[in-house]
């Protein structure tokens, strides 16, 4: 399973034909304290780009975005009661949402970790 990223500061790991989606450590670092996740709904068709939900945290709000088009095939409902997962670990229980993906060359399209840790220094 690999790992890519978008500017947007979400993670996408795949297998097979489903992604799962979540925020990175360092999106979760500059909301703060995560009080509210809304993810999209099972079943819903989502193109790239399409606004996916958002998080709110004590300082912001902040939207999340489709990285890839498909069918979103889960959601995690553990974030409505336990929205601070994505704060103490957004790469496992803190994922968001998975898509079941219709197009997998709009992987190519994704930063690996290298580009990613890359497009993170020039925001510093």
């Amino acid at each position: 399973m690999s790992t890519k990223y978008t500017e947007d500061h979400e993670w996408i790991t795949v297998d097979g034909d489903v992604a799962t989606v979540g925020i990175t450590d360092y999106a979760q670092k500059a909301l703060g304290d995560i009080v509210f996740v809304e993810t999209p709904e099972v079943g819903d068709e989502v193109s790239a780009g399409d606004e996916a939900g958002v998080v709110e945290s004590v300082k912001a709000a902040s939207e999340i975005y489709i990285p890839l088009s498909g069918e979103i095939v889960a959601a995690n409902e553990d974030l409505e009661d336990e929205p601070s997962k994505v704060n103490t670990d957004p790469t496992t229980e803190g994922w968001m949402f998975k898509i079941k993906l219709s197009d997998t060359s709009e992987l190519d399209g994704l930063m690996d970790e290298d580009a990613y840790k890359a497009h993170l220094e020039g925001l510093e």
